[in-house]
């Protein structure tokens, strides 16, 4: 479900206030040298992931170039004409955010390695009505496309929080770890992520933090929030993959420099049964 929270004070910003509030003196540790010393327990809750380059392309969405079935952010998505196209609410039509195509996606475990995966926003408020996510099967991709979208605006993206189209390419990477993923459960010598840090220097803190990041586009891997991650509200959702991460970058905005996700059970992902993905995005 889409889910807006009132700002809370992050992991970073926690950490900064307890060194400025609470200093104490602590032993100094060695970050590299606790990498080395720690690869092996370390590389176990590394996690293959897919790192998404998005370029922006200097056209309305309506302007697309791009092929129907290309992955990308904005312009026309591939929809077969035999099937019910997406509206919101107000019976107008949606439109798309994200186009995934898998069979230009570095494959990851239990990701689909073909078929298309879509976002698609309300024109009446995409922050406050249900986004579909939708998965075209590879033998959908074989349908007849809707190629003419004149039903679609110019004005019905103005308000979406993608304001150009990108192309997308994609680059298979491992994922370390995150500051806030509460699936990132590792015990720094039994200390959390943040009381860890602080035993470090300035210089080693903040190499730490960039070293556990997963800020960024990306397919699978860790995810990265500016409040909290609302999975582990409920044992039903604790477990849940991270399909999709969309960031804050110069051409994206969720709400206040937010970032924006897709869950999933690993059985339904597994089963390519996307009925029960669920978007969530938070801000600062």
């Amino acid at each position: 479900m889409t889910k807006y929270t009132a700002p809370k004070v992050t992991g970073k910003i926690k950490a900064a206030l307890k060194q400025l509030f609470f200093k104490t003196e602590k032993p100094v540790i060695d970050f590299d040298k606790y990498l080395e010393d720690n690869k092996y327990k370390l590389s176990k809750y590394e996690r293959n992931a897919v790192k998404i380059n998005a370029t922006p392309i200097n056209t309305s969405p309506l302007q697309d170039k791009l092929e129907l079935k290309n992955s990308k952010f904005l312009g026309f998505p591939f929809f077969p004409e035999s099937m019910l196209y997406p509206t919101g609410e107000n019976g107008k039509p949606m439109v798309m955010a994200v186009q995934i195509n898998f069979e230009e996606v570095p494959h990851t475990d239990n990701f689909p390695k073909d078929g298309i995966l879509q976002l698609f926003f309300s024109t009446n408020g995409w922050y406050s009505e249900e986004p579909k996510i939708i998965y075209h099967k590879k033998e959908d991709l074989e349908l007849q496309p809707i190629k003419d979208f004149s039903f679609l605006s110019n004005k019905d993206y103005k308000d979406i929080p993608i304001n150009k189209p990108h192309y997308l390419s994609f680059e298979a990477f491992k994922d370390k770890g995150s500051d806030v993923d509460t699936q990132f459960d590792y015990s720094f010598d039994g200390m959390d992520f943040f009381d860890f840090m602080e035993r470090l220097n300035g210089t080693d803190g903040e190499k730490m933090y960039n070293y556990f990041n997963s800020a960024g586009h990306k397919i699978g891997g860790y995810a990265s929030f500016t409040q909290y991650d609302r999975r582990e509200m409920s044992a039903e959702t604790a477990n849940d993959i991270q399909l999709l991460q969309i960031d804050t970058d110069k051409h994206i905005m969720f709400g206040d420099g937010g970032i924006a996700h897709i869950f999933i059970n690993k059985e339904n992902l597994m089963k390519k049964d996307f009925s029960k993905a669920y978007f969530y995005w938070d801000c600062f």
